[in-house]
């Protein structure tokens, strides 16, 4: 076995296709390589984040009110972060999340 074939990455996750934002910028929609359709509110996303702003670095207790996150938030911008992930402009200012695939199958997925 070669040093190559050693640190080869894991197998590569499921991603989404297509993804889009409602026209009013409250919904992301998500068409993943499995067919599966799926959406989630940008409120909903930004309660979410993922960045070190949101969640302690050392204890990965979330910081962010969830509550003090407006039903009203917007997503502005969808940018993809390599081949593993999206990152979102909330109409707030927010940016610093990055939401890797795995994450975004989680938060949009329903809920029951």
């Amino acid at each position: 076995m070669s040093f190559w074939d050693r640190i080869k990455p894991a197998e590569r996750p499921l991603s989404a296709s297509e993804a889009e934002t409602s026209a009013d910028g409250l919904r992301l929609r998500l068409l993943w390589e499995d067919g599966l359709k799926t959406d989630t509110s940008a409120q909903h996303l930004r309660q979410q984040c993922p960045c070190a702003a949101c969640v302690d670095e050392w204890t990965n207790k979330r910081t962010l009110d969830a509550s003090q996150v407006p039903a009203s938030l917007r997503i502005t911008q969808v940018q993809p972060v390599g081949n593993y992930a999206l990152s979102f402009v909330f109409s707030d200012g927010h940016s610093t999340g990055i939401y890797p695939w795995k994450l975004l199958r989680e938060l949009t997925q329903p809920r029951g």
